[in-house]
């Protein structure tokens, strides 16, 4: 099946703590640069038929209303850290407007996670109102379909937690990873554009600094990455945008590609 064009947004490209950073006094945190206001990490993937979100971050109602997004066909999980799925409520709103049920794709451990933590969406008695969801298994192994969007999905490692990266066509979204497999490279290769998180400068026990994800970068030989799941220790943009080398920049969000 060929790919088709896809937009892509970046809904947010903060750190679980956001920039800025609850009481935080620091020069990034009160900077006024729109380009240092970070919302919880997160992409809109959207062809000519088909809409997806990656990962329901705390953020995910406004950033569905500062995009306007008015049809959502499916949310497709990386992993089950609360700054990647708090905001999964809020598709209440696309369930009442569509009238239909919202697809969800994971694996089994943030299934079990989605269960726990929205009980009430499972529940054999539901309350009226109430999300409505189906859950759909992700096989890390196995590509998959929603409209016209097959995605291809990358296992990776955050410390020793197994996190999924996403390929749509030629454009990669990784976050929150710090090691990548051998075989799981493979799945990567010959993309065109890449997203890595890259949290700080200084190295960080489960996330790439921002050199460890620019030596990615040139290993899996990706023409263009983009950085994202930034942290405010990681500086201002306007600061660490131009010491960036060629093909490689910091995501922002509100930012949009096409791939």
């Amino acid at each position: 099946m060929s790919t088709p064009p896809l937009k892509i947004t970046f809904l947010g490209t903060g750190t679980s703590t956001g920039v800025p950073m609850v009481a935080c006094p620091c020069a990034v945190c009160a900077s006024t640069d729109k380009k240092d206001k970070r919302l919880r990490s997160s992409i809109l993937v959207q062809s000519p038929t088909t809409t997806i979100v990656v990962d329901t971050t705390p953020d995910f109602r406004y950033q569905m209303l500062r995009e306007n997004v008015r049809r959502l066909d499916a949310v497709i999980f990386t992993h089950p850290h609360k700054d990647h799925l708090a905001g999964l409520d809020d598709v209440r709103a696309f369930n009442f407007f569509q009238q239909k049920a919202m697809p969800l794709y994971a694996n089994a451990m943030t299934q079990e996670t989605i269960v726990r933590e929205f009980p009430y969406a499972f529940a054999d008695t539901k309350y009226p109102g109430i999300p409505d969801l189906r859950l759909n298994d992700i096989d890390h192994d196995a590509p998959f379909t929603i409209g016209d969007i097959t995605i291809t999905p990358i296992q990776v490692w955050h410390m020793k937690m197994p996190v999924l990266g996403f390929r749509f066509g030629n454009f990669t979204y990784i976050t929150d990873a710090n090691r990548i497999d051998d075989a799981e490279r493979e799945k990567i290769k010959g993309s065109e554009q890449i997203v890595l998180n890259a949290l700080r400068h200084e190295k960080h026990l489960s996330h790439f600094s921002l050199n460890e994800a620019i030596d990615e970068v040139r290993q899996l030989g990706v023409p263009q990455a983009w950085f994202t799941h930034i942290s405010h220790q990681l500086g201002k943009y306007a600061d660490v945008a131009p010491t960036l080398p060629p093909g490689t920049q910091l995501a922002y969000d509100g930012l949009v590609i096409n791939a």
